[in-house]
Parts: structure tokens; C-alpha cells; sequence
């Protein structure tokens, strides 16, 4: 009997769906109530004694194991005349066989880096003593994560291998096409067998096609359809090592995982260290408790929605300071508290470092309520008022934290040359900061002097983007930090000092919207959205008429979007069940995927400046060091993305959110090559005279360069 939705298995287990059924049982999605956890409950409800001892073999087996590409099993318990549980890891993501059928079939490295991912944990099966054999392998016994990692599931015919044993046919099963002969009848199983099974399923990952069976071959002299006759364009190296696994005497084959692994890695020359590159750790953002005050964004937008309703824009309101000196005393006296108890849990190296806000002049407006026009461009404010001071604020000295004083090094950048100094074709750059206290907006020279906070939101703020003829700044709050999603965050423009703000008049979502990227011509942005559902969305704001449409509607998340030269196109980044970069018309109609698939994870897609060549961010899932690629245009979808700089040159470190600047001869980007100070840094097209702008040692984030030809303010 099917167990119900909200049932509660051994007083622990609470059923949340079906995963999946069959004549002896089903797998379950539940939630450990007493942990918190999601985990799978697999079921057995055939007590006959050879099904009820595999089962309980299964069990017992899967829990001595550790591996990152197995699952874990938490729990095992049986029920006299009922049913025997096995809980585990929830494993969330596709299977290979879904996969294969969404894709029809894979490129080559997916292939190679699938085969990698199992072929270790294999290893790790067939050298525990004794051996343990999996002899189920297919496609829907893999499964990959959003993150791309690869797990191995389905331990059902599990054996532990005790040399010449044979096997019980009872406990046998075959899948057409991806079980060797041997295990037909009671012939011995081995590491072997895994071994076929995979190259079977690596097989149908490359060709779309189930290959032909086993036993077919062998009594019939059948033979295996050649992978170069089903896919011309494979490497015809690739097609010889799974052959070659595919070969139906077992001394013909591989003979230990680790050997097929190798040969698998070497069709493609690819490396080990390839797939696992050195992970750099960036540390959390630094604690900081004395935040700038300005206005309540909630409210103001909540207010503009109501005048968009009438036709009418709002800006922002008055900024209310509201910091005193009892506060500050009060949470400093709180912080010194925690800090005497934090200190018998946690080692002093670690404390946080508290840092002196920056003291800021923040401008507020009185409201004057404006038309909507017809030009992002004509969409300014009319507003007047006098400037309010905020009271700078002393936070008293502790022991053991460092509060280095800013105050004056940051007023010495703030006063630097404010003559026009042009640079890759713009003589500003704006980005996000957390120096000031929390993430605020920020300018500087394109040489990196004259940096100047801009925003002094309480909620903080960051996804700056220049409008095209530099006079505003689209930008987000709430904000804490680069994210892909921002839920409850609003999209509002300001002018180029960040004097005059006001809300982006689009109907109030509370979901979030997020990522704003100008049109070319400033007539509409694009932007993310979780308005329509769960998932983020792109969507389509047209200052003409202020209406907004939704571009993408996939199942999966949709963000980053990025305008092509033409404004007919827009590049964003597919986040399920993997980051791809993907591009469509502004219709949303013809939609394709761009960059290859593959286990690696693709962000940040920028164009260059005549839109043909994409570049983005690229890592592989476990790692933190994204590093950048270009593919042009013509071979999109292919794998024949190149690095910046070239393999084989000076390494430059992280790069994460690059732009080119408008003349096209420069990126900028955030990198923190140090592994710790996350900067903004300058490179030439090509990946070289690398150039470090900020240094402060607080976050530095999202850099986009002011269009060609605007002076600074």
C-alpha cells in the first residue's frame, strides 16, 4: 500500500511524494522531523526471504560506505508483515536517462565527465574489501545535481564479492543493452561488469541510442553498432575507449575502474586537476553594525506604485538619520558581550572585524509628482530640498577587534582629480562596495581615483547599470551581498550623483525583481523576476508605455539577462540543471542554448562590442574559482570555447561579472586573486596589463563602466 502525503513513517518520517513506483514497493520524498532534513525512503513490501535479505544486504552495505558520489544511508528499520525502509540522502536533480531524453544526446566532454564522476566512486566500490559490485548500472541510476555533481544510486542488486562466489539467480536482474553477459545465468560477477554496464550507459549518453544487448551479440553474432556510425562528429578516441568497454569476453575490457577513468580522460586530454581545480576561499562580509540611513524604499515604492496607477512617478522622500550615540553604545556594549561569550566557542582568528562607517553627506528631496514620458531619458525628477548632514559616530574601542580609521582615506579618494579621465572609451565605472557600513553604490574614475559613494540606503544597494547615454543608474534594493536571486528586492533609478531617486514604475511585485540591464537604444530593461512563480523569469519593461512582458517562462530559473549590440537579442543565464548560457529574441519565441553543455557552471554573459562573441564566467561545481571564456557567435553550442588569458600564461585569478568597455578593448571585473580582498580589476581584451582599481578591504562587487563619451559629474 502506497504511502499518503503527510503520513508518518516510525514516528520520524513525514511522506512528502512519490518519487517512484513499482510491483514491490515505491521511493519516497520525506522530511526528517527530528533533524529537519530532506531525505528518500526507499521501500520493500516483498517479505519473501531472498528479496527481504537482498533488501537488508543493500542496507547494511550503503551504510559502511562514504563516498561524495554515493548516497548516504541514515536509517533502517522493517515492519513484521509490512514493509522494510531504507532512508538516505535526497538526492535532488535529473537522471542521466532524463537527460538523455530532454537533450536526445550529449556532447562529448559531458560524456567523459559523467564517466569520470563514476569511475571514481567505482574505484572506491571495487577496492573495499571485500569488493563491493553495484551490477545495475544504467542511466537512471545516475543522477546529477543542479550543481553537476554526479551520484551513483540504486544499490538494489548489490553484492559484496567473496572471490569465486556465484551469485543466486534470485538476486539477479538484467536491463536489456546494459548488462554483460556474465551476468545472464549464474556466471561470475565483478568489477567488470560495472565496468560494461557503464560503457553501455556512456554509450547511450553520447549516441541517443541504447546499444545492442549483451546476450544478443553473444548467441546471436550480432554486432555493436560502431558510435562514429550513430554520431560522425564524435572523437573517434572517446568511441574506442567505451567500445572497448563494451567488449563481451570481460578480459577484453577494462580492467579496474581506475583504468577505464584514465582512458576516458585522456580521449579528450583532459586531466584530473582540470576537473578539481585549487579552491581559493573567499571569508564571509565582515560584521558591521553601523549602517547609512536614508529613506524607506519599501514605502516610496509602495507609494509610486500607487501614482503609476495614475500615470505618475514619485522619487524618493526625505532620509530620515536615525543612528544616536546611546544605540551605538548600546550595541557596542551588546558586541563585547558576545564577543566574551563567542570567545570559549570560537577561535579569536576568526572573530569578525568591525569597521568605522564612512561618513557621508546623504541629499534628500522633497517630492514633486511627474508625468511618465517617453524616454528613459526625459524620466528625471523635479525635486529641491536641502542636504542632511548625518551625525558621525564614534564606536568605542575594543580589545582583541581591529577598527582601522577610514575617515580620511576615504575623503582623500573622494577628493581626488575629478578632471574627465577617459579610459576604454568612458571616463566612470560604478559598482557595488560594502565599505560604508552595508552595500551601497559607488563611482570612481576609470584610473580608479575618485571613488564616491552614491546611495546610502538602509537596506543597502548593488546591480548598478548605466543608462545609455550615462544620465542615470538603474539599480537594486534591498541588498546584501552578489546573489543570483534577490527575493524582495525592487528595481529604482537614480541620476548619475544619486541625488534623485525614485522606483522603476512596473506593477509592485513583493517576489523581487532584480538584474536591471538596459536596452541599447534606453528605450526598455530587462530584468529578473520571481513575480510570475517561484522561479526567476525574464522579463521585458518598456518605458513607451511602462508595461512589462515576460520573455522566458522555463521550468527553470532565468537570470543575468545581457542585451546584444543589435537590442533584437538577449543572452542570460539558464540555471537548471546546470548555469548554461542561453540566448532568445525578445519575443522569448526562438530561445537556444548557447554555451555547450557540460559539468561546469557558466555565468555572467557579456557581449562583445559587435556582438560575435559571448564571454562568461566559468567553473566547475566544486570549485570557487571562476575563470573567463569566450565562444564566438558561429560556433555556439560547441565545445570550442577559449580561455582569457590563454592556458599556459600568467594566471590573473577569479573573474566573476566581467564588462566590456564601450570602446570593446577592456573588461572589468571583480576578481580577489589574493583568495581573501575581493577587488575590482581591469584587463586588456586579450586577458593582459591586468590592473587593480579599488583596494579597499572590504567587498568591491558588479563594476559597469559609464557609456562612451559622459564626463563625470
Amino acid at each position: 500500500m502506497i504511502l499518503e502525503p503527510g503520513a508518518i513513517l516510525n514516528n520520524r518520517y513525514r511522506i512528502i511524494s512519490v518519487l517512484g513506483q513499482g510491483g514491490m514497493g515505491a521511493v519516497y520524498r520525506a522530511v526528517d522531523e527530528r533533524l529537519g532534513s530532506p531525505v528518500a525512503v526507499k521501500e520493500n513490501l516483498n517479505l519473501a526471504e531472498e528479496f527481504a535479505r537482498q533488501f537488508k544486504r543493500e542496507a547494511v552495505t550503503l551504510a559502511s560506505l562514504r563516498h561524495p558520489a554515493l548516497p548516504r544511508v541514515a536509517d533502517y528499520f522493517a515492519f513484521p508483515k509490512q514493509g522494510q525502509y531504507l532512508v538516505m540522502d535526497y538526492i535532488e536533480g535529473e537522471d542521466l536517462r532524463q537527460r538523455i531524453e530532454r537533450e536526445d544526446h550529449l556532447s562529448d566532454r559531458d560524456v567523459v565527465l559523467i564517466g569520470e564522476a563514476v569511475c571514481d566512486a567505482l574505484t572506491y566500490l571495487h577496492t573495499r574489501v571485500p569488493p563491493v559490485i553495484h551490477r545495475d548500472i544504467k542511466p537512471g541510476n545516475i543522477k546529477i545535481t543542479p550543481s553537476q555533481k554526479v551520484f551513483l544510486v540504486d544499490f538494489g542488486l548489490v553484492k559484496q564479492d567473496f572471490g569465486d562466489q556465484a551469485t543466486t539467480t534470485g538476486a539477479r536482474a538484467m536491463t536489456p543493452g546494459y548488462s554483460p553477459p556474465e551476468q545472464y545465468g549464474t556466471a561470475r560477477t565483478d568489477a567488470r561488469t560495472d565496468i560494461y554496464s557503464l560503457a553501455a550507459t556512456l554509450y547511450a549518453a553520447l549516441t541517443g541510442s541504447i546499444p545492442e544487448d549483451s546476450i544478443t551479440r553473444a548467441t546471436r553474432n550480432v554486432p555493436l553498432t560502431p558510435i562514429t556510425s550513430l554520431m560522425p562528429g564524435c572523437s573517434k578516441h572517446l568511441a574506442a575507449v567505451i567500445e572497448k568497454g563494451l567488449e563481451l569476453n570481460p578480459n577484453d575490457r577494462y580492467q579496474t575502474a581506475d583504468e577505464f577513468r584514465a582512458a576516458l580522460l585522456s580521449s579528450l586530454e583532459l586531466t584530473s586537476s582540470f576537473l578539481a581545480p585549487p579552491r581559493i576561499t573567499a571569508p564571509p562580509p565582515e560584521v558591521v553594525d553601523n549602517l547609512p540611513v536614508d529613506a524607506n524604499l519599501d514605502e516610496i515604492y509602495s507609494r509610486s506604485e500607487d501614482l503609476f496607477l495614475q500615470d505618475s512617478l514619485l522619487p524618493i522622500s526625505e532620509a530620515k538619520p536615525v543612528k544616536t550615540k546611546s544605540r551605538v553604545l548600546l550595541i557596542s556594549a551588546a558586541v563585547i558581550s558576545m564577543l566574551v561569550l563567542g570567545s570559549f566557542f570560537v577561535p579569536w582568528n576568526n572573530l569578525p572585524t568591525f569597521l568605522h562607517p564612512t561618513a557621508q553627506n546623504i541629499t534628500a528631496k522633497t517630492a514633486t509628482r511627474v508625468k511618465p514620458a517617453t524616454k528613459a531619458s526625459t524620466l528625471v525628477t523635479q525635486m529641491a530640498g536641502k542636504p542632511v548632514d548625518h551625525p558621525m559616530e564614534v564606536t568605542p574601542t575594543l580589545e582583541a577587534v581591529t577598527i582601522p580609521t577610514r575617515l580620511a582615506a576615504t575623503m582623500t579618494k573622494v577628493a581626488a582629480s575629478t578632471e574627465m579621465i577617459t579610459f576604454g572609451g568612458s571616463s566612470q565605472i560604478a559598482f557595488a562596495s560594502e565599505r560604508s557600513g552595508n552595500f551601497q553604490i559607488w563611482t570612481m574614475n576609470t584610473d580608479g581615483t575618485g571613488q564616491r559613494q552614491i546611495t546610502g540606503l538602509a537596506n543597502g544597494a548593488c546591480q548598478p547599470a548605466w543608462s545609455p547615454d550615462g544620465s542615470q543608474i538603474a539599480f537594486i534594493s534591498p541588498c546584501n551581498g552578489r546573489k543570483d536571486i534577490y527575493p524582495g528586492s525592487k528595481i529604482y533609478l537614480a541620476d548619475s550623483e544619486g541625488k534623485n531617486m525614485w522606483a522603476l514604475p512596473v506593477p509592485m511585485a513583493t517576489a523581487g525583481d532584480f538584474s536591471p540591464a538596459w536596452s541599447p537604444d534606453g528605450k526598455m530593461i530587462a530584468f529578473s523576476s520571481l513575480r510570475a512563480d517561484s522561479k526567476p523569469h525574464i522579463f521585458l519593461f518598456n518605458f513607451s508605455d511602462s508595461s512589462i512582458k515576460q520573455v522566458t517562462s522555463a521550468a527553470y530559473g532565468d537570470v543575468h539577462p545581457s542585451w546584444a549590440p543589435s537590442g533584437l537579442q538577449l543572452a542570460f543565464v539558464r540555471q537548471f540543471p546546470n548555469a548554461q548560457i542561453w540566448v532568445t529574441d525578445l519575443t522569448g519565441k526562438q530561445q537556444f542554448q548557447y554555451s555547450p553543455s557540460g559539468a561546469v557552471i557558466n555565468q555572467w554573459p557579456v557581449w562583445n562590442k559587435d556582438g560575435t562573441i559571448l564571454f562568461y564566467s566559468q567553473m566547475s561545481p566544486d570549485a570557487v574559482v571562476p575563470f573567463l571564456v569566450g565562444l564566438s557567435y558561429e560556433d555556439r553550442g560547441k565545445n570550442l570555447e577559449f580561455r582569457i588569458p590563454p592556458l599556459g600564461t600568467d594566471d590573473i585569478g577569479p573573474v566573476v561579472e566581467p564588462v566590456i568597455s564601450p570602446d570593446g578593448k577592456w573588461f572589468v571585473y571583480e576578481s580577489w586573486p589574493d583568495g581573501i580582498n575581493h577587488d575590482i580589476y581591469m584587463i586588456s581584451i586579450e586577458g593582459e596589463n591586468r590592473k587593480r582599481l579599488t583596494t579597499d578591504k572590504d567587498r568591491d562587487f558588479g563594476p559597469v563602466w559609464k557609456p562612451a563619451g559622459i564626463p563625470p559629474s
